[in-house]
């Protein structure tokens, strides 16, 4: 820069000569990444992405590659700013109606689920409301378990049942 603030006029000239894929380059070049790394996340060969960096080190007129990452990274602060971002107002909150049957604030303690308050579908207490929840302790999962185990040997012998007596009138 000069004394007057303004940049000079060659800085402008030669951050329009770069290209788009040059300054990909050059904006995974001022991470600290190689060459082949480089290569790789652009899915290039290594030999382009060398060839891209040595004509962006020669448009910007420097010497080396740390020269070049230097004032790529000076150009791209003063040259490549947003102007103008959209300012995203979130929506003035609302008053929601309460969904508990005294229209208070809830105690997060006796929180149970919506539809067992209700009692249902049609009302109706359900006597395995709770069966399928996730957080029964050990010894209530055992009596569960069990008490699955017993209903579907006693629906088997049942059904072994029905076949035997249906097989004795068929074969009589």
């Amino acid at each position: 820069m000069d004394d007057s603030g303004s940049q000079p006029p060659d800085d402008d000239f030669r951050w329009s000569r770069l290209t788009e894929k040059q300054r990909a380059c050059l904006d995974l070049l001022i991470e600290h990444k190689t060459s082949k790394e480089i290569a790789r996340l652009l899915d290039i060969s290594k030999h382009t992405v060398d060839q891209r960096l040595n004509l962006a080190r020669d448009t910007l007129g420097v010497r080396d590659r740390n020269e070049t990452a230097f004032i790529y990274r000076q150009l791209k602060d003063r040259y490549d700013r947003v102007t103008y971002d959209a300012v995203e107002v979130p929506p003035s909150p609302t008053l929601v109606r309460s969904e508990f049957p005294d229209g208070g604030s809830p105690n997060l303690m006796e929180l149970h689920d919506s539809s067992a308050l209700r009692g249902g579908p049609s009302g109706i207490r359900l006597p395995f409301r709770g069966l399928f929840k996730r957080d029964h302790g050990s010894a209530k999962r055992l009596w569960i378990y069990a008490a699955g185990l017993a209903l579907t040997v006693w629906i088997i012998l049942g059904g072994l049942g029905v076949a035997q007596a249906l097989n004795q009138l068929l074969s009589r």
